[in-house]
């Protein structure tokens, strides 16, 4: 024989959920806590798409320009160094989609082009290569810094301004920020050359990042990095 009314069961049962419920919701809330600050505080990821410049040839890597920026930086934002030796705008071009999705990072640098220059490569072709690497980085959500290289004056007057104007007509179409020439205040210096004339001795690499900086650090600290104590080495 059954007793009781059929809802008492019911009532019963929803009155054990609601009890479930709110004891969960009391767990939870805490987790939240903690979880919620370790993802708004992780460090920004910068993501250098370079060549042999920021890839350190010809001298150890721990004193490339890069490796030292990560130095400089002492864990207020991951660098991860895409740089390949001989690497041309094509070559960055055709890389740079995975390794947004692999590091989702929020700055790019675009350290390419000495090689498409040393090539003698249609300044157009560069520029529309160039133009795929900061759209496709915006796209992902990337802010995208130039670095601006020259080429030998035997290349012609003519051909090397093509060239360079590259790089600032790139920064006024996308309005970006632009270091004009990687290697200043290095490149005319024999003492800061290796002996091939083209890349820069373990000694000038301090000098290369001191001429990033200026226009790094605000990109890094506008994604949360804190670089009050990261000033120059």
């Amino acid at each position: 024989m059954v007793t009781g009314f059929p809802g008492d069961g019911v009532r019963t049962f929803l009155g054990r959920m609601a009890r479930a419920t709110h004891w969960l919701a009391l767990l939870a809330f805490p987790l939240w806590l903690v979880t919620a600050p370790a993802t708004a505080n992780a460090p920004p990821v910068v993501l250098i798409m370079g060549d042999s410049l920021s890839a350190a040839y010809g001298i150890e890597a721990d004193r490339g320009w890069v490796s030292l920026l990560q130095q400089r930086l002492g864990g207020k934002a991951k660098v991860v160094n895409a740089s390949i030796s001989g690497e041309t705008s094509s070559g960055g071009a055709n890389r740079l989609p995975d390794l947004l999705g692999q590091h989702e990072p929020n700055i790019v640098l675009l350290e390419l082009g000495g090689n498409d220059g040393l090539r003698g490569l249609p300044p157009g072709q560069f520029e529309a290569n160039m133009a795929d690497m900061i759209e496709v980085s915006r796209k992902a959500g990337a802010e995208v810094l130039l670095l601006g290289i020259d080429i030998p004056p035997n290349y012609g007057q003519a051909y090397r301004d093509a060239f360079t104007g590259v790089y600032r007509r790139l920064a006024d179409d996308y309005d970006l920020p632009l270091v004009p020439f990687l290697l200043d205040n290095v490149a005319l210096k024999d003492e800061l050359m290796q002996d091939d004339g083209i890349h820069p001795t373990a000694e000038a690499q301090p000098t290369i990042l001191d001429t990033v900086w200026p226009k790094l650090a605000p990109l890094l600290e506008a994604n949360g990095a804190e670089l009050a104590e990261a000033g120059q080495d």
